[in-house]
């Protein structure tokens, strides 16, 4: 599902990655780990396409996605990859169903269908009271579902989380990790998620950690 071949990539003279290949599966949830400064992040946004390595390439479903141009890309991009980030990313001014219908509405979607389709995912996920609030009204697990849905808005073949957990309390980092679980099983995502929270990286199917910039064992 997602092949990653030989990625190099350096800031001026700091090498973050070093020759990285690794494989996903379809339909698995890989934890890649390490310390701070190993280079997860930085691996996660190639994959997704947010940046770009020095050498190497990255195919998703037989897609060579750092060869597709700027358009194509972007297309691309909002088909196909969904992301959640640590800080949930919501656009303060848009309330919970507006958050979840932006990628449709980027990609041109029929508005209706748009709201119908982000209605059932943030009722799926406990939310329909919650629709018509704004970030700032809501918790952080609260918050966290609403990212979630959003990556799922347009029903992409992966998801890539980025340190999913990481400003949650412990009540829900455990709702989280059922989510992430549950999204799997019911819509069948492939999900790599770069954390440093051992119970998230144990729920995974496969855990890669990552040394110094190099895929570890």
């Amino acid at each position: 599902m997602i092949d990653v071949e030989h990625i190099c990539k350096s800031y001026g003279t700091l090498s973050v990655l070093q020759d990285v290949s690794l494989r996903v599966e379809k339909g698995e949830i890989v934890a890649i780990i390490g310390k701070s400064g190993a280079g997860k992040t930085t691996l996660l946004q190639i994959i997704g396409t947010l940046d770009k390595p020095d050498s190497g390439r990255v195919l998703i479903d037989g897609t060579d996605v750092l060869n597709l141009k700027d358009h194509a890309l972007a297309e691309y991009r909002n088909k196909h990859i969904g992301f959640i980030f640590q800080y949930h990313q919501l656009l303060p001014e848009f309330t919970a169903l507006e958050n979840v219908m932006m990628p449709a509405l980027i990609h041109r979607d029929d508005e209706r269908e748009a709201r119908q389709r982000a209605e059932k995912l943030l009722t799926d996920l406990g939310l329909q009271n919650r629709m018509t609030h704004k970030p700032n009204e809501l918790s952080g697990g609260e918050k966290q579902r609403v990212a979630a849905a959003r990556a799922m808005m347009m029903n992409p073949d992966v998801i890539l989380a980025d340190e999913p957990s990481g400003s949650l309390d412990e009540a829900n980092k455990h709702e989280l990790h059922a989510l992430l679980q549950d999204m799997r099983s019911r819509f069948g995502q492939t999900i790599v998620i770069v954390t440093h929270d051992k119970e998230l990286a144990a729920i995974s199917d496969r855990v890669i950690e990552l040394k110094d910039g190099r895929v570890n064992g």
